[in-house]
């Protein structure tokens, strides 16, 4: 049955409404709400508590930032770790390099892994069943600070921290003694990568990331992609104790990389929007 949905994408400042055609499925777990919907303008989508998380349309580009850009940076990686990323398709990035041996993947809320396999099943593509994949049910706070292993690349997936809201359960994700605990188990010329909302109309989430990553790691910075579903963008925050993120897809660690060097090259390149707006 068609309907509407609106989502926030800068608390009651700025909202997307789009037509539903279908809600494709939706539960209710411990942790949150979650709904996947057909719509006309962006096929499948994701909501986890009325927030969009992805859309068929744009995901892609979404997880190519978030995993295959860092992973082009590094010349052997071994091993990634991933906190958060429930839908399943940041580990689908990953398995597709076949020089990772390891992938360890933890995350809160299981129903969301049931849900989008039920609902959506092409978004993960049965990647959480491929051999190298280590999965936990639980909470990433605790389980990285007793985590006894080295990772050459370490992806945080988390929701947003949405403004106006509390209780957010990945709150606890955006603190320094976590990023803390991720610079003990990042390997030798490693980097972590965490996803840094919209940088046009969220600023804030970027900065409050990059403030922390630099209390952290001694090299950082932030590039950012085109994703529509989002409001138009989202920004990435890298950090690292040793290695850097090239910003010329010239000088790539790993040559055989997926993605057009335009794309990556535009995510490094000047900002070219007007700072306007109470941000």
């Amino acid at each position: 049955m068609a309907g509407h949905l609106t989502f926030p994408i800068r608390g009651t400042k700025f909202s997307v409404n789009v037509e539903s055609s279908a809600l494709v499925a939706k539960a209710e777990s411990r942790f949150q709400h979650i709904e996947i919907h057909q719509t006309p303008c962006f096929g499948r989508i994701l909501l986890l508590d009325g927030h969009i998380q992805l859309t068929e349309l744009d995901e892609r580009v979404y997880h190519e930032g978030l995993v295959q850009f860092p992973l082009a940076n590094l010349a052997t990686p071994k091993s990634a770790l991933v906190v958060g990323g429930g839908d399943g398709a940041t580990v689908r990035e990953l398995v597709r390099d076949t020089r990772l041996e390891q992938i360890v993947m933890v995350e809160i809320d299981e129903k969301v892994i049931q849900v989008t396999e039920e609902g959506w099943p092409e978004l993960a593509g049965g990647a959480l069943q491929d051999p190298r994949v280590q999965l936990t049910i639980g909470d990433a706070f605790p389980f990285v600070k007793t985590l006894d292993q080295k990772f050459d690349l370490i992806i945080v997936d988390g929701t947003d921290v949405y403004e106006g809201e509390d209780g957010a359960i990945s709150e606890m994700l955006y603190t320094e003694e976590f990023y803390t605990d991720l610079l003990r188990c990042l390997a030798e010329g490693g980097i972590v990568v965490t996803q840094a909302d919209n940088p046009v109309f969220c600023p804030y989430s970027r900065d409050a990331a990059l403030d922390l990553f630099g209390k952290v790691f001694r090299n950082t910075g932030w590039y950012w992609t085109v994703v529509p579903s989002f409001g138009g963008s989202s920004a990435y925050v890298w950090g690292s104790a040793d290695a850097q993120m090239s910003p010329s897809s010239h000088h790539l660690a790993h040559a055989a990389h997926t993605f057009p060097n335009e794309q990556y090259d535009l995510a490094f390149g000047p900002w070219p929007y007007a700072n306007v707006g109470e941000f």
